[in-house]
């Protein structure tokens, strides 16, 4: 079989052009769980970043994610941006405290074989964890040693807004999807004008027109509502597109966004992600199209963390 390599020009993923990473990147949850194998989470990554995926997403959350990075990557570090999120789940420790914060980093650092990492990320906690004494700090003090080359939050709606007023973080993670356009609207431009990076999660939405009927209690449901809510089955079919085509370069192409990071165990779906991407921006008609769909029928529907 022979593979295309990712085309799209690199996009900084800090202000001042620095840290240039790939339009695609690669959420490695997929590659923590006991479903896939230590060889074919090598193979996965390593293919990831010879196709020219650069950036890495992991978390402490993500089984052995950070630990098979490591085992795979650590012999090629200068060619990955490393990206993970940390606050809990150490040992020893309470959870969003400044120990904890340090503690995770070290971790880290250690389950990837890096003495430095280009990202650390705040996992998806409230305004009200933010405000806690020393947490921010904390992160900080990591940058000044040099363990950390940048800082940023995971998260959406008032909590990511808050975080974004707080002109601290260099980078942000957030959903961005057809079916979850609001902080298209209201946050990446306030990212854009404060010169901070934009990883775009969940950019397949969690690909709900796999299911002809609702599934109930699938992390696909809240997804599933809005994507026939929206009638996006004749949008898409009238596109000419194939679904995954459509949603992951509205994602990737969006207004802001530097890259849209997606999970797989599959070099036969990398490779499909990679030349979807290759294909560009989304026609402007159709991009029109589907920004007005949302904000038709949307009811309340905020981001999804």
């Amino acid at each position: 079989m022979q593979f295309t390599k990712l085309s799209i020009p690199k996009r900084p993923l800090l202000s001042g052009s620095i840290l240039p990473v790939s339009a695609l990147g690669f959420g490695a949850g997929h590659i923590g769980g006991t479903n896939i194998t230590e060889n074919e989470a090598g193979t996965i990554l390593n293919r990831a970043v010879d196709l020219g995926v650069t950036l890495i997403d992991t978390a402490r959350g993500y089984g052995m994610s950070e630990e098979r990075i490591g085992r795979h990557l650590s012999y090629r570090r200068k060619d990955v941006v490393l990206v993970s999120k940390c606050g809990y789940s150490i040992p020893g420790y309470e959870d969003w405290t400044p120990m904890s914060i340090h503690a995770g980093i070290d971790m880290a650092l250690r389950l990837m074989r890096t003495d430095y990492l280009d990202v650390m990320l705040l996992h998806s906690c409230p305004k009200s964890t933010l405000e806690r004494p020393g947490l921010i700090e904390a992160l900080e003090e990591n940058v000044k040693s040099g363990k950390l080359l940048a800082i940023g939050y995971s998260g959406e709606n008032d909590d990511l807004e808050f975080a974004l007023s707080l002109k601290r973080f260099d980078v942000i993670e957030t959903s961005v999807n057809p079916f979850d356009q609001r902080g298209i609207f209201s946050l990446l431009p306030k990212a854009k004008a404060a010169g901070v990076g934009v990883i775009a999660k969940r950019p397949l939405g969690n690909a709900p027109w796999r299911y002809n009927e609702r599934p109930v209690g699938n992390y696909a449901e809240t997804y599933w509502e809005r994507m026939t809510t929206m009638q996006m089955h004749t949008i898409v079919q009238e596109s000419g597109l194939s679904w995954d085509n459509l949603a992951l370069r509205f994602s990737a192409f969006a207004e802001g966004v530097t890259t849209a990071i997606v999970g797989t165990t599959s070099t036969t779906n990398l490779q499909r992600n990679i030349e979807q991407v290759n294909d560009g921006a989304l026609p402007t008609a159709l991009l029109q199209r589907l920004h007005e769909t949302f904000q038709k029928h949307d009811n309340n529907w905020t981001g999804q963390v």
